[in-house]
């Protein structure tokens, strides 16, 4: 990015960079990252997700929960192999079908629009349902500023959880070890086919859309190269990918080109 502000006239322009004048160094970019952190990334986004449902006059929101596995810049400790050598936060935790040494995105986003809601980053080896409750509660808050409300909750087996089914409507299908001899239950096999009342069924096959939106972040907005270390810096360098997809929203949204709202590309053009 230092080298490009030198060379690159639309991204001077964007920065408002005057003719003549250097780019921004090294020091003031890292400076940068460090100043805004975490918190403020989120605060930008959320406002910035507000206005778009705002204005797609959003009312009921069915949300999806997920996580994904974002590989740490560090090797195994030779002394403790569950944790990081040069990231000390990050810790040994399941990537699909393999354990890896990293971190865990845990997203929430509205099936719809595909804007990401609420957004946690935590060590690799935390399950997800250590932070559903906090996730829930983040999203109905982000709705509650919209002026929407939250219908349902989709996510996969590993989110089964009574708490959750108690407090919101959750498409959630049952593990195969809970409530094994109850007929009626939405269930998910290891092939990905889905068992149960059509309704549930239909519901649930809306939960894909969380594994497009992660797939943007991935391979169209940089999150999979991470070059960072410690959990405040990855959950940065998460957070600037996530924001970039609700910004590429937005100027789609802005010229009238919504088929155009995951494109990056298009607006290099």
């Amino acid at each position: 990015m230092s080298r490009l502000l030198n060379v690159d006239d639309r991204l001077r322009k964007i920065c408002l960079l005057k003719k003549r004048e250097k780019g921004y160094p090294r020091s003031v970019l890292s400076r940068f990252t460090r100043k805004v952190g975490a918190d403020k990334l989120e605060r930008i986004i959320e406002d910035k997700v507000v206005t778009l449902l705002k204005r797609n006059r959003t009312v009921n929101v069915d949300a999806v929960f997920d996580a994904s596995f974002v590989k740490a810049w560090s090797t195994r400790h030779p002394k403790n192999s569950q944790k990081g050598f040069s990231d000390a936060n990050a810790r040994v935790g399941r990537t699909g079908r393999t354990f890896g040494l990293g971190y865990k995105l845990h997203l929430s986003i509205d099936s719809e629009s595909r804007l990401p809601l609420v957004s946690v980053v935590a060590p690799a080896n935390e399950n997800e349902k250590k932070h559903t409750p906090s996730i829930l509660e983040k999203t109905r808050q982000v709705l509650f500023n919209v002026g929407a409300k939250l219908r349902r909750v989709i996510a996969d087996s590993q989110y089964s959880d009574e708490k959750v089914r108690k407090t919101v409507e959750a498409v959630i299908p049952y593990p195969a070890n809970q409530k094994r001899d109850v007929k009626g239950l939405l269930r998910v096999d290891k092939k990905f086919r889905t068992y149960g009342p059509e309704d549930l069924k239909r519901k649930y096959h809306k939960r894909p859309a969380i594994e497009a939106v992660y797939s943007f972040l991935k391979t169209q907005y940089s999150m999979v190269i991470n070059k960072v270390r410690g959990l405040k810096n990855v959950a940065s360098h998460a957070l600037y990918s996530i924001l970039c997809l609700v910004l590429n929203r937005e100027a789609a949204e802005n010229i009238g080109r919504q088929d155009k709202a995951v494109s990056p590309t298009f607006f290099n053009t």
